[in-house]
């Protein structure tokens, strides 16, 4: 009895201790966390998930939710996705583990299978609105994969480390000089960041050499201290540096201040702090106008929108005082973050945000001031934009390229990729037909007649085919010739168009050895007045007319043959006077034209196309009164004497010269 006595209290006693050895660990794990040490975080939560009871399912669910959070702060999606889909399992599973399991699948370019998980969190969680905003931005992400913007992006494996390389400014007026942000080895600081793992941050320069490469980039001198020093800024006149410095290490959380330096030569002055905000608060990320009056920069003060927000402040010529912090209001910011500001010239304003409709992660987004003082925002999206994190950008000044900031590798550093808008190309590729027949017409001269003043002509080749280089922000006109035939034309426009495009024409040419139907030619019953529905038939043998200014021609009216021939031909020569007069009054001249009335004299013969459409009417046939009356019905009868009504034209000359 004894000895059981005994042996159940070493078992009490090594219990307890178990217990309070669990509660040391639970309690590292959390007290890591909350002091922003994902990265430690991560190790101490899986190291209590590890030694927790299988019993304890509560328990193993809450660290399992919290090693997916801790991966998602150093953001780290492809583990965060694992231990999220572990959490969503459990029965003990948080609403916003489903949230986020969706958000990183969204991160990890999982854009279906994260729809779906969005729809299960609206679900759980129907009043919460941010779903739908996320379905969308899946949606909009497919469709911009899809279809990319012409930018050309490639990584700078000549700048980028096994480290975070990001935040790049241009350092000289030819854009020779890169300045950046890394955590390599070559970084000032010794310390280790509690929430990535990796060591301080330090802003380092490179510089391009004869054969356009990067040199190796080395820490800036003078800028870098002991502590976190990154983002910078470097003004117009490259006189002057803003950038970020953060007192911040495991256990350790000062802040992050503005700190401003002047260059003289080739070296950059002793950092000062600018003093924009009180001790306590955060400034970070400082974008500074072309003239230094204008300051905007990043902190998570009160009176924000939500996460961080982009504010702003100026100051008068000569002053180094700086005006009360503005917020740049919810055109910009959102309940998210909103980041890495940089402004291209005054009105231009480049951001990353997670807020808003985007990719994935960051997003970067382009803002246009309006002048009631509101911002139009744009965002960039593929091949700029990624499912990924993307910041950190700037740009050659006006020219479309530049360097930005990336995660898309997915090995959660950052790193620095250039991009390029190609100039923009086009081109027009065209076939000449018979407009009859659709066979090709070979040999036909095709003239280019452009806004910008040029002229160029080609011949077709055996295809009837052609094709030209064009502008871009110019208007065209391709006008094709071939004797015994009309000449045609088509028209295109590069202007407003946005990316490089090949163009296709087909301009067909009318034979002149046939009478040619004016489609849709129409008059009330036994009238000759032209009905308003004509005009448009009519304004395109005006536009015919002007682009063959040497022809003359017959305007042949025929009509059916229910009336006396006397009647019908002297109605058919009104109607054909009608059309006439109509032309000279656009401005044709008279003696290009012969109004001619054919009464029933002229019954059409049926073609195919005819025959296509009213299969019951032979091809070859004339439709004589004698074979309308053998037809088997009123309708088709009708039809027919509908047919028979119609105005046509034929070339008479091709040499006409004005005497104008």
């Amino acid at each position: 009895m004894k000895r059981f006595i005994i042996l159940l209290t070493i078992l009490l006693i090594v219990s307890s201790q178990e217990s309070d050895a669990q509660k040391k660990r639970s309690v590292r794990a959390y007290d890591a966390f909350n002091a922003g040490e994902y990265y430690d975080a991560v190790d101490e939560f899986k190291n209590a998930y590890s030694k927790a009871k299988k019993s304890d399912k509560e328990t193993r669910a809450e660290f399992v939710f919290m090693i997916a959070e801790s991966y998602r702060m150093i953001n780290d999606p492809r583990n965060a996705e694992t231990w999220y889909k572990l959490a969503v399992r459990s029965a003990y599973s948080r609403p916003e583990a489903q949230f986020w399991l969706a958000s990183t699948l969204k991160k990890n370019g999982k854009y279906q299978q994260a729809i779906e998980e969005f729809r299960n969190f609206k679900q759980i969680a129907p009043a919460d609105a941010k779903a739908d905003q996320e379905i969308r931005a899946c949606e909009l992400a497919l469709e911009w994969q899809r279809n990319p913007e012409a930018y050309i992006v490639e990584e700078l494996k000549e700048l980028n480390s096994k480290a975070s390389d990001f935040s790049p400014a241009y350092g000289r007026d030819d854009f020779g000089v890169i300045y950046f942000t890394s955590s390599r080895d070559d970084a000032k600081g010794n310390k280790t960041h509690g929430a990535t793992g990796q060591g301080f941050t330090d802003i380092f320069e490179s510089r391009l050499d004869k054969k356009s490469k990067w040199s190796i980039p080395v820490p800036a001198d003078v800028i870098n201290s002991e502590f976190e020093d990154g983002t910078p800024c470097i003004i117009s006149d490259y006189k002057e540096m803003y950038f970020t410095r953060c007192e911040a290490g495991k256990r350790e959380e000062k802040g992050c201040v503005i700190m401003f330096s002047k260059k003289s030569g080739d070296t950059w002055s002793e950092p000062e702090k600018l003093e924009i905000l009180g001790d306590s608060l955060v400034a970070a990320h400082p974008a500074v106008s072309p003239d230094g009056l204008t300051l905007y920069f990043v902190s998570d003060m009160a009176g924000g929108f939500g996460g961080k927000d982009i504010w702003m402040v100026t100051r008068t010529t000569g002053s180094k005082t700086w005006s009360k912090p503005v917020n740049l209001g919810p055109d910009i910011n959102t309940g998210g973050d909103e980041l890495f500001p940089y402004l291209r010239n005054e009105t231009t304003l480049y951001f990353s945000s997670d807020g808003l409709i985007g990719m994935g992660g960051l997003d970067i987004f382009k803002a246009t001031a309006q002048p009631d003082g509101s911002w139009v925002v744009q965002n960039m999206k593929a091949p700029i934009n990624s499912s990924a994190d993307d910041f950190g950008i700037t740009f050659e000044n006006d020219n479309e390229r530049g360097i930005f900031s990336s995660t898309r590798k997915g090995r959660g550093n950052d790193e620095l990729y250039s991009f390029e808008f190609p100039p923009l190309k086009f081109s027009v590729t065209g076939l000449v037909k018979d407009e009859k027949t659709g066979s090709p017409i070979q040999s036909s001269v095709v003239q280019l007649i452009a806004s910008d003043g040029s002229n160029l002509q080609a011949e077709t080749g055996a295809g009837g085919d052609f094709r030209f280089t064009l502008k871009p922000d110019v208007d065209y006109i391709f006008l094709a010739s071939r004797r015994g035939y009309l000449n045609g034309k088509e028209k295109e426009t590069t202007k407003g168009q946005e990316k490089s495009r090949d163009f296709m024409v087909t301009i067909l040419l009318t034979a002149i050895d046939m009478p040619i139907e004016l489609p849709n030619i129409f008059y009330d019953f036994n009238k000759w007045d032209l009905r308003p529905e004509s005009m448009v038939s009519l304004d395109k043998l005006v536009e015919t007319l002007n682009d063959n200014p040497n022809v003359t021609i017959e305007l042949m009216s025929h009509t059916d043959s229910r009336d006396t021939d006397e009647y019908n031909l002297e109605l058919s020569q009104k109607r054909a006077q009608s059309v006439v007069q109509y032309l000279i009054e656009k401005g044709i001249e008279p003696e290009r034209l012969l109004a001619k009335g054919y009464g029933e004299s002229s019954p059409k013969v049926v073609d195919a196309e005819i025959s296509a459409q009213s299969p019951f009417l032979k091809t070859g046939a004339t439709l004589s009164e004698q074979y309308i009356n053998s037809l088997a019905s009123d309708e088709q009868k009708e039809i027919a004497h509908q047919i028979n009504r119609r105005t046509e034209f034929k070339v008479l000359r091709t040499d006409y010269e004005s005497p104008k």
